[in-house]
């Protein structure tokens, strides 16, 4: 058996997750988790990434001497170097205000169709690019000699080298899809220097030894899908190529998997994005609200008991509320029962008819990301994988089956850190095979639970039809 340690960063927790591979078996342990608590510092939303280190330190500790370590994240944010390679500053949440306003400017200088015919991303305001942009003229701005996104960042603390992972990469909407390199050109048109970003590396490449000095044994680091959901993907224990997935935490990211970009009209005017995979492959995928909303009410009232809530809601009748959690209305933290309650126009009656409208909205967001997956890509799905923290929702996934009219497989839940896991066993020599071996394994060794969809999937049109309207 060969021990890795996966460091997988959320947007809520971070953890060290111990895989052990050998032939015909994959185990997986929690060594260490720790809070991900976002700071508020004059006016600016940041991530304590000093605080975060020092829990996937500890993690490393007690995880106990490994063969390897992989790091993956949430996308898009960055930290920036001086010339020493000190960091200048706490990296700012992608759900911080500074980008208001910044992706309509950025459309009308460089259109948006050349933008997405370059890039393929989906306009999202968080993405990076409009984050640079909004960060022009300040001082850490013009101090920074390096950008590293954060699990590169990471990576560079533990080996001190620099570099890029691809994955991550390609979430910035400043790398060229087709070419597989930085898009030097459109940086120096919105004035942001090519020369901050360090060269690309590709998913199983071996970083470098961790520093003696770092106190955790000197095993290599190796890049992984270090874009969460790349992982996570390389993690969906699919049989064939014909399905789609649904990464379900505090986003859900629904898609399929591709071999070449979209990059349609149709597709830019759906707002699907194509984002680097692992093997390079192509993740063709949309981004829906996810389980955040539910995350935030539960915080509202006082963390209660969920699986009580879902129960009760689950015994209420269908669409008595939906609202499109696509609507950036439910992005910022911060009162999302009012927002909730003021966009379904509904005076709800007690928190479980909030969940219900929250699970009943985030399935009709599912539905309405395959089907368009499926027209957009020419991808036939026979059926829907759903991993990460939405798998252990039942009344979800069962939900999410009745809406696309498709089984739904869920599970497994470490989805994430099992990608992870698996890429650094095969860089090692552990495992080998292609994308489909790694998934094979998972089959024979993770729970999967099967959800056969119910009830007349025209009622979910009507409702879609009805919201839409």
């Amino acid at each position: 058996m060969n021990t890795f340690a996966a460091v997988d960063l959320g947007a809520s927790s971070g953890r060290v997750m111990v895989g052990r591979v050998g032939p015909g078996s994959l185990e997986l342990a929690q060594a260490h988790r720790f809070a991900n608590e976002p700071v508020r510092v004059g006016g600016t939303l940041h991530w304590d990434i000093l605080g975060l280190y020092r829990g996937i330190l500890e993690g490393l500790r007690l995880a106990g001497p490994v063969d390897a370590i992989g790091i993956d994240a949430w996308a898009v944010d960055y930290g920036l170097l001086d010339e020493t390679g000190a960091l200048l500053g706490n990296p700012v949440h992608y759900r911080d205000s500074r980008t208001d306003g910044v992706p309509g400017r950025v459309a009308a200088a460089l259109g948006e169709d050349k933008l997405y015919a370059l890039t393929g991303l989906q306009r999202q305001p968080f993405n990076t690019i409009y984050q640079l942009i909004a960060a022009a003229g300040t001082p850490q701005l013009a101090a920074a000699e390096r950008l590293l996104l954060i699990p590169d960042l990471i990576a560079y603390w533990l080996t001190g080298e620099l570099g890029a992972e691809f994955t991550n990469a390609s979430t910035t909407q400043l790398l060229d899809l087709r070419s597989g390199e930085w898009a030097g050109e459109l940086m120096a048109s919105l004035g942001i220097r090519p020369g901050l970003f360090p060269r690309l590396r590709r998913p199983g490449t071996v970083i470098g030894p961790v520093l003696s000095a770092v106190g955790v044994g000197t095993p290599d680091v190796i890049a992984v899908g270090s874009h969460d959901t790349a992982s996570a993907v390389v993690g969906v224990p699919a049989a064939g190529p014909d399905f789609a997935y649904i990464s379900c935490g505090t986003w859900s990211l629904v898609g399929v998997e591709l071999a070449a970009p979209v990059l349609s009209e149709a597709s830019r005017l759906a707002n699907f994005t194509n984002e680097g995979g692992v093997d390079g492959t192509v993740r063709y995928l949309r981004n829906v609200m996810g389980l955040w909303p539910l995350q935030e009410c539960l915080r509202e009232w006082g963390s209660p008991d969920l699986p009580a809530l879902l129960r009760e809601a689950a015994a209420l009748p269908a669409f008595r509320a939906v609202v499109d959690l696509d609507d950036p209305v439910f992005l910022p933290p911060g009162d999302m029962v009012g927002r909730l309650t003021a966009a379904s126009g509904r005076a709800f009656t007690g928190p479980a008819e909030i969940v219900r409208c929250i699970v009943d909205s985030l399935a009709l967001a599912h539905r309405r990301a395959v089907r368009q997956a499926q027209e957009l890509s020419g991808r036939h799905v026979d059926a829907v994988h759903i991993v990460g923290g939405g798998a252990r929702n039942e009344l979800l996934c069962q939900l999410t089956a009745d809406a696309c009219g498709l089984p739904v497989l869920a599970g497994p839940v470490e989805a994430t850190a099992l990608g992870n896991v698996l890429v650094q066993a095969r860089a090692t020599g552990a495992v080998g095979g292609d994308l489909s071996a790694l998934r094979a394994l998972l089959r024979q060794t993770q729970q999967i639970v099967r959800y056969e969809p119910r009830g007349d999937p025209a009622a979910w049109q009507t409702v879609e039809r009805r919201l839409e309207a």
